[in-house]
Order: C-alpha cells, then sequence, then structure tokens
C-alpha cells in the first residue's frame, strides 16, 4: 500500500491512549480532552488505557513494544525526561524508541504556602529560609517526581536549606499544606488554583517563564531568581517506527484543534496553555528538557524510591 493511501485509510478502528498515571489525576484530565479531540477529528473512538506505576515506566514499555502502526500512543509528560537520568536498567531509551507526535499542553508549577506562613512574597521565603536553615518544611511527591526535581533546582539556585516531606503524590500533600503542618510546596497549577482563589493557599511565584493567564498578578520565579524556569508540558508519542504519514496526519489534526478557541479555553480552565508546533520541534523540546533535567538529578543525587 502506498503511503499516500496508507494516510488516507488510517484511521479503520479505535485507537488507543496509553497513560501512565491514575484515573482522575491532573495528566489523565488532559489525556481524557486530547482523546476526545483525535476521537472527534479522526472519527474513530480513541480509548484512554491507564497503567499508573513506575513514573510511567510500565505505560512506556507497553508503548513501545506495541505494533508501530498508529493505533498506540502514548500519553507524554514531564516525568518522561527524567526516566533516563533516574533508572539504570531502562529496557528503552525514550527519545529514541518513542516518536514524537505532537504536543498538547504546558503549565507551570506555583511556589505556594500555607496563608499563616510569614513570607509574604518570594524574596520574603528566601530570606526566611536562609534565616532559619533547616526549620521550614516543603512537601513534594515521590523522588523524582516533577515537584521534587523543581524543587531541588530551586534550592541549587538560591542556596535555601528547607526539609523535604515526600508524599506518594501532591494529592497526599495538600492537605498537610492546607492545615499548615507544612509551610510550602510546589504544586502544578491546576490542582491548587481553587484552593489559591479560596483564600486558603497564598501563591508566591509561577515557575514558568512568563506569568500565568490564570494568575496574573503572581510573578515568575525568574523575576527573583534569573534563568529558573520549570513549567510543566504534555503530549503525544508513538512507537518508534510508526509511518512518518500518520505522525503528521496525528499532528495535523491535534494542531488544528488546539488552535480553536474552544480548546484554547478549556486548556486555560486547567491553568495552562496549549502547545503547538510540528513533530521535530515536540522532539527537540523532549530532548533540551531531557539534558536539562538530567543535569539536576545528578547534581542533587536523586535517587528513585
Amino acid at each position: 500500500m502506498s503511503r499516500i493511501a496508507r494516510a488516507q485509510t488510517y484511521p479503520i478502528k479505535p485507537i488507543r491512549l496509553v497513560v501512565g498515571f491514575a484515573a482522575g489525576t491532573g495528566p489523565d484530565i488532559v489525556a481524557r480532552l486530547a482523546g476526545q479531540i483525535l476521537s472527534e477529528r479522526l472519527g474513530q473512538q480513541v480509548v484512554v488505557e491507564n497503567r499508573p506505576g513506575a513514573g510511567s515506566i510500565i505505560a512506556t514499555e507497553a508503548v513501545v513494544n506495541a505494533a508501530p502502526d498508529g493505533y498506540t500512543l502514548l500519553f507524554v509528560g514531564l516525568n518522561n525526561a527524567f526516566g533516563a537520568s533516574l533508572y539504570d536498567k531502562l529496557t528503552y531509551d525514550f527519545v529514541r524508541d518513542i516518536a514524537p507526535v505532537s504536543g498538547l499542553t504546558q503549565y507551570p508549577n506555583l511556589i505556594e504556602v500555607n496563608p499563616s506562613f510569614p513570607a509574604k512574597t518570594l524574596p520574603d521565603l528566601i530570606a526566611y529560609a536562609k534565616a532559619n536553615p533547616g526549620k521550614i518544611n516543603m512537601a513534594s511527591g515521590v523522588n523524582g517526581s516533577a515537584g521534587h526535581v523543581a524543587g531541588e533546582l530551586f534550592r541549587m539556585m538560591t542556596g535555601v536549606e528547607m526539609v523535604r516531606v515526600p508524599y506518594r503524590g501532591n494529592t497526599q500533600a495538600l492537605p498537610d499544606i492546607l492545615s499548615g503542618q507544612v509551610q510550602v510546596m510546589i504544586d502544578p497549577l491546576p490542582s491548587s488554583i481553587e484552593h489559591i482563589k479560596a483564600g486558603r493557599l497564598r501563591p508566591l511565584a509561577v515557575t514558568a517563564a512568563t506569568r500565568s493567564d490564570a494568575l496574573p498578578d503572581v510573578p515568575t520565579v525568574g523575576d527573583f531568581v534569573p534563568g529558573y524556569e520549570a513549567s510543566t508540558w504534555t503530549g503525544i508519542g508513538a512507537p518508534r517506527a510508526t509511518p512518518v504519514e500518520i505522525v503528521d496526519r496525528l499532528n495535523r489534526e491535534l494542531n488544528v484543534a488546539l488552535a480553536t478557541p474552544a480548546i484554547r479555553a478549556r486548556f486555560a480552565a486547567l491553568g495552562g496553555s496549549v502547545l503547538l508546533g510540528s513533530p521535530a520541534e515536540f522532539g527537540q523540546l523532549v530532548r533540551d528538557e531531557t539534558e536539562k533535567w538530567g543535569k539536576v538529578i545528578k547534581a542533587a543525587n536523586i535517587k528513585p524510591d
């Protein structure tokens, strides 16, 4: 079958989108929205399959070993950029074995505190931490989670000493920062924004390079710590030998949908923005982030739980 004919006939059956996180989590919500978009654009059902565990390794292995025919896709996230530096014996090389298809969305994390904490701004937090080394508790997810690694980068660039309190996930950490048992947390904006709007948490800064439209009055970390940036991003990948015409078709359909005001608004409601671009551009993002965070993981000697 010619490449043109194959692209015209694809897809002829449902597509699996494998997600390395549990149902109901932030990544799962974004993945299901992406699946809905593709279902509408392609005229075939996209079924989200949750395979949580091991920092998305289980899900990634399933896709790496799947037939490269466009019917098994991977929900890609920042955690995939951590894998090569965190784990010594992966059965795959993510950059080599997963073909980049398209970005989906990007959103900042927040450095936030309990309202009873004396720091009102990020410079306040840095000054207070330096004056009280080892006396501030900072919540984060498991070793190698996005919040943990972003916190290590913040520590290295500011020289502050805070006591890390690990949790299985940010969902489990939120009750403790809301009650004041821990004082500081780096959390994805989507999971904290309602608490911030209700005044239950105080945002000090967003970790992205620019301010968030969802919280336009909150400065960036980089405003006070030049060069700091720690955005969370998501996208779609496929087995490496997936035909280029199928990858291009998926990329084209996603980019058309992501550019519409309705889809932009849906992602904005989650605190994020759309991530447009070609497969090559998304692949470059993955490579750049893998290199950047690999240096942080090695410098901080982070090991998986």
